[in-house]
């Protein structure tokens, strides 16, 4: 449902752009120095800016703007994956030591279950819940359980965190891409291959007898 995926999209991009900075104040506030200016400079340039941009270009030019969206889904995945790569290998070699290597476990852990409960929630309480349909189910369990993690990653970077704060969010960008593609590829092999319709049965009857009754005789 690709006007429901919009609306919900655009609902979790302001509210991100707003709570995002309140969230991290509040929840990190106390361990480091957070400048509260710069985490809302930093929130508009990754969610605001670059919606602003497409709408913007698909309200003026919208030929040029539809040639463009066939490359933009393909490099919008390779700069996610080289920020992820970047970010893993810039603490490949502090999550492997021994002080801090039992800390892998534990993202890992969390990252998978953030993901998958919001797939499943997303799909659970709208279907059977709600008692919605089955694409609007789907809709709302691909934008609850798939959300902006390297957002995460430029938030850390932009606060002045150390570079491991940066590894869950790249972790998370990476798990929620393949579970999403993961669903999406279940979800259209069911559809491609329905049920098969039940066999019906019937009550075999005996012949009966089908030959033309005698005509009487009449005198003519």
């Amino acid at each position: 449902d690709v006007a429901l995926s919009v609306i919900l999209t655009a609902c979790s991009t302001i509210l991100a752009s707003a709570l995002t900075p309140l969230l991290v104040k509040y929840l990190v506030g106390s361990s480091i120095i957070i400048s509260g200016k710069a985490l809302c400079i930093a929130t508009a340039q990754v969610v605001l800016l670059p919606v602003l941009t497409g709408m913007t270009l698909n309200a003026k030019a919208p030929r040029l703007s539809l040639q463009i969206s066939r490359f933009t889904p393909f490099a919008s995945v390779l700069l996610v994956s080289l920020i992820c790569g970047g970010v893993v290998a810039q603490n490949a070699a502090s999550v492997l030591t021994h002080n801090t290597g039992f800390l892998l476990p534990k993202i890992v852990g969390s990252v998978l279950s953030l993901h998958l409960i919001g797939f499943l929630m997303g799909y659970i309480i709208p279907k059977h819940g709600l008692k919605y349909s089955e694409r609007t189910a789907r809709t709302i369990s691909i934008e609850t359980g798939m959300q902006n993690s390297a957002l995460a990653v430029v938030l850390a970077r932009s606060i002045g965190a150390p570079p491991l704060a940066g590894l869950p969010g790249a972790l998370s960008a990476t798990a929620h891409s393949c579970l999403g593609s993961i669903l999406s590829a279940y979800w259209r092999y069911r559809d491609s291959n329905p049920k098969k319709e039940k066999q019906k049965f019937y009550t075999i009857q005996p012949p009966t007898d089908t030959s033309p009754e005698p005509r009487p005789d009449f005198e003519i």
